[in-house]
């Protein structure tokens, strides 16, 4: 992943998450001498997509410059059970403040870049791209799109700010679904404009509105293929072309049915709002050091 494809609050996130984990300082990393050293291995204890060395990185890069990180297994790529990630070498101190908040940021988005690419894989020789939702945790949204991305996936909305999409309480509220894509034309006529679908009828309204994604909300698969064929037929005869993506308890087991009705896209909430993080651990394996000093608590600098 390119550096420019990085979200930008990297740094505030980790600040953040330091802040909440350290306080005031942490009390049990003083017992440990403030010059002793240590080398320490983070291992993979189930096959993963490892994800997430920029924020592992800049965890110890603000409680000490002094940790070095020296990575096996690529940001993106495979890792084997019981595979090295990744050394981690410095003060003792530093390595212990920092592993939890760490191997949080690591874990979390390596089981979403994880089970992102489980989907690509159910998807292999078709076209149809998995997105994301904007149920995510908060204060990570970024962070977790960034692990779609690295997964294979692709990002829906960032926010309520960069495209409009129109769900069910917008159509009540507005009248119609065509009375909503009106309104919303008229107030925003350069951002991306998607709605939401529950019937076939509200299918032929979006694609009469020409709206750039419809998404078809917990449609069997049965009512999806006649919305593609409804979609195809519209494209023959008009220039719109409104891409179609299936939402609403999408899983590993259907969504290759799912895909195989011909949308566009299907979208999975659980990529980021019911993720498991993966499991890894960071061991110890040596330390050195003189007799413990009377000194304050490693602070998060």
């Amino acid at each position: 992943m390119e550096e420019s494809q990085l979200p930008k609050d990297i740094k505030p996130t980790v600040a953040r998450a330091i802040a909440e984990d350290v306080g005031e300082g942490d009390v049990t990393a003083a017992l440990v001498a403030e010059d002793a050293t240590a080398t320490a291995y983070v291992i993979a204890k189930e096959p993963c997509i490892v994800c997430g060395k920029p924020w592992f990185n800049e965890v110890f890069a603000q409680l000490d410059p002094r940790v070095k990180v020296q990575w096996d297994v690529m940001e993106g790529a495979a890792a084997r059970a019981e595979q090295r990630v990744c050394v981690v070498t410095g003060p003792s101190r530093s390595l212990l403040t920092g592993e939890r908040t760490a191997l949080n940021f690591l874990q979390l988005l390596t089981g979403t870049a994880t089970m992102t690419r489980k989907f690509m894989d159910r998807l292999r020789g078709t076209t149809v791209k998995i997105v994301d939702t904007r149920k995510t945790l908060p204060g990570l949204r970024a962070a977790q799109k960034y692990a779609v991305r690295l997964g294979g996936g692709t990002n829906h909305r960032f926010g309520l700010y960069d495209a409009i999409l129109i769900k069910e309480n917008h159509i009540a509220a507005a009248g119609s679904l065509a009375k909503a894509i009106e309104l919303a034309r008229g107030l925003h006529p350069k951002l991306p404009l998607m709605a939401e679908a529950e019937n076939l009828d509200e299918v032929k309204a979006g694609l009469d509105g020409k709206v750039d994604v419809l998404l078809l909300d917990d449609f069997p698969t049965h009512l999806l293929s006649k919305a593609v064929a409804m979609a195809r037929d519209y494209r023959k005869f008009n220039k719109a072309h409104s891409l179609l993506e299936a939402s609403g308890g999408v899983t590993l087991q259907n969504v290759r049915d799912i895909a195989d009705t011909g949308v566009d896209r299907i979208s999975v909430g659980s990529l980021t709002k019911n993720v498991q993080a993966s499991d890894l651990s960071m061991r110890f394996v040596n330390a050195a050091a003189t007799k413990p000093a009377a000194t304050k608590p490693a602070q998060a600098r």
